[in-house]
């Protein structure tokens, strides 16, 4: 009994290790024979797929590739005999049908592809089973409308089955948006659970120009959902789909109807007023806060709410704004759940007031309230920020590296690292400067990225050759003083750059890597200043050296912006809007571009 049981033992011992080894070497032929295949050597990848095929003919994706290599060696004949032998074997295998169709159709046989592509469709209703393998077979081959009517058709033979999202993926490939969304819309309609979904899928399609036409289709769709069907879900979607398009103020129309069908959670207006408030839309994210500042009950809430009102006031330049920090502090106090209140009147004291002894204090205060590491690296952060303001590089720096070492990998951190290289870049040290923005470039966050590539580039383009003096360390003092509020000391020193022979033979003269930046930068000092019409002036100067530099797009936006917010000068507005839709179709500024020069032309949007 003993030696019966070892001889069990090892005849499937054998048989196990044997079908092992064997699907090892077939799964090597078949990547073998697919590297092939993709890099058109076909008639290498027959063999091998032939050899697949005749070991497991059940497997459609050998059968699938040996027809295809069939094919694209003009095999037909080859392909149409494995086929039919197939359908004869067993005929209730109706995908094959497809296949053989295709391989009628690369034959121009166009009749007999059709009636192939029929019987398939027609055998549905037999074999709803394989609606999902022939749907697939018919995208393949680019058969959009047979797809499409394949996975129609097996939902109507199966009432189980749901192809809606490979039938609205295929409306979207053939450009027929209306419908595509409409089949996405139907899905949520049925079962919400396909919302994020269905709003990834749509992403790909709507833009933030409200007038483009997936935009237009999308929101002309949900209205009429709404109208016929009432449900939260479609004001979900039309709010993501204007806070998309920056219409933050129709979004927040939405997100009210919504508060007020369930009046316990302010959490998505808070950050619809948070996105509003970081693309620089303050009146709208102001009605953000007011809103839940008056709906609230909870202190937390008020108070996050009234940070951010508080932050609007100081970027809109608000004349009330010291009296509104401290009505602030009467009625929230100044302790642990104000510290970021604080952090900001800090900042408020420093760069708008020019007190930075003042916010010293205030800052030197609130760290008595930190009660965790993330509050004392934002009290440290401000606290470097008022150190680099007042001149006082080294201990900013010991402040900076401090949450580094304490945060690591956090945003904070990052935000720290940033403020390294830019103190560093102040100072003249580029090279340090270089090594700590090589690293923030790929930063998860996507602000601090796009700042350090252009810290990089600025410093990477302009910095000193073999000591020769490039104008990088003048113009890096410059916005240093800048940053201190000494604007026209900081326009001195660009002033200089053009006329100091150590530096330049002849003065800064167009054709010198540095030129630009030294104008753009005078340009944005200018209108700080409100000197517009030497921002105009300088920003020419640019246009005029080089208009296809890389800051071209830049410059024209800005002269729009002026001529436009400024002086009043619609025509010149538009003619510099029209430079960017027609000259830089890849701006990051078209769509703005596009919006400003319909409503100045006077397009009803």
């Amino acid at each position: 009994m003993k030696n019966l049981f070892l001889f069990i033992f090892l005849s499937v011992t054998t048989f196990c290790f044997s079908q092992n080894i064997q699907q090892k070497t077939d799964q090597n032929d078949y990547l073998i024979a697919e590297n092939y295949y993709r890099e058109g050597e076909y008639e290498k990848a027959t063999q091998l797929f032939k050899k697949l095929y005749d070991k497991s003919s059940f497997n459609t994706t050998y059968l699938g590739r040996l027809i295809s290599c069939y094919q694209e060696t003009d095999n037909f004949l080859l392909a149409e005999n494995l086929l039919k032998s197939r359908i004869k074997a067993n005929n209730s295998q109706v995908y094959l049908y497809v296949y053989l169709g295709y391989n009628y159709e690369r034959q121009q046989q166009k009749e007999q592809a059709k009636l192939n592509y029929d019987l398939a469709l027609n055998n549905l209703g037999k074999n709803a089973a394989y609606g999902g393998i022939i749907g697939r077979l018919f995208k393949d081959y680019n058969l959009l409308d047979y797809a499409i009517l394949t996975y129609k058709k097996a939902m109507e033979a199966n009432k189980n089955a749901n192809y809606n999202f490979q039938i609205a993926q295929i409306y979207g490939e053939k450009g027929d948006y209306k419908q595509m969304f409409e089949s996405y819309i139907d899905m949520v309609d049925k079962q919400e659970s396909y919302f994020s979904l269905v709003q990834r899928y749509t992403s790909r399609y709507i833009t933030d120009d409200s007038e483009n036409e997936a935009n237009v289709l999308f929101r002309k769709t949900l209205l009429r959902k709404s109208a016929s069907n009432p449900k939260d879900v479609w004001n979900v979607l039309l709010a993501w789909l204007f806070a998309q398009q920056k219409d933050y103020g129709k979004a927040l129309i939405q997100e009210k109807a919504l508060y007020q069908r369930n009046p316990t959670d302010l959490s998505k207006i808070y950050s619809l007023g948070k996105i509003a408030f970081e693309n620089n839309y303050f009146d709208a994210a102001n009605d953000c806060f007011v809103f839940i500042n008056q709906k609230s009950t909870l202190k937390e809430e008020k108070i996050d709410a009234n940070l951010y009102l508080a932050k609007i006031a100081v970027a809109t330049k608000n004349p009330e704004t010291e009296a509104l920090f401290q009505s602030l502090f009467t009625e929230f106090g100044k302790n642990t759940a104000t510290i970021q209140l604080q952090v900001a009147y800090a900042d408020f004291l420093t760069f708008s007031e020019n007190k930075p002894n003042e916010a010293k204090k205030v800052l030197e205060n609130a760290i008595n309230f930190s009660s965790s590491k993330f509050d004392k690296a934002r009290i440290k952060l401000k606290l470097g920020d008022i150190l680099v303001f007042t001149g006082k590089f080294n201990k900013a720096l010991i402040y900076f590296s401090q949450i580094q070492t304490q945060l690591k990998n956090h945003e904070l951190a990052q935000q720290a690292r940033f403020k390294v290289a830019q103190t560093s870049y102040f100072k003249g040290d580029f090279t340090w400067a270089k090594a700590q923005l090589k690293v923030l470039k790929g930063s998860t966050t996507q602000l601090i990225a796009n700042d350090a590539v252009a810290l990089f580039l600025k410093i990477t383009d302009n910095e000193p050759l073999d000591s020769i003096p490039s104008g990088l360390k003048q113009l890096a003092n410059a916005e240093l003083l800048a940053f201190q509020n000494k604007d026209d000391d900081a326009l001195a020193e660009l002033d200089k750059l053009f006329t100091q022979k150590d530096i330049f033979v002849n003065g800064l003269v167009p054709g010198e890597v540095i030129y630009d930046d030294v104008l753009f930068f005078k340009a944005k000092l200018h209108i700080k200043q409100k000197k517009y019409a030497e921002a105009i002036l300088n920003l020419a100067k640019i246009i005029a050296a080089d208009n296809q530099g890389f800051l071209t797009d830049d410059v024209y936006f800005m002269m729009a912006e002026i001529y436009n917010n400024n002086l009043n000068n619609k025509e010149k507005a538009q003619e510099y809007y029209q430079k960017i839709i027609f000259e830089h179709p890849s701006s990051i500024y078209l769509v703005d571009a596009r919006k400003k020069y319909r409503k100045l032309r006077g397009d009803n949007l």
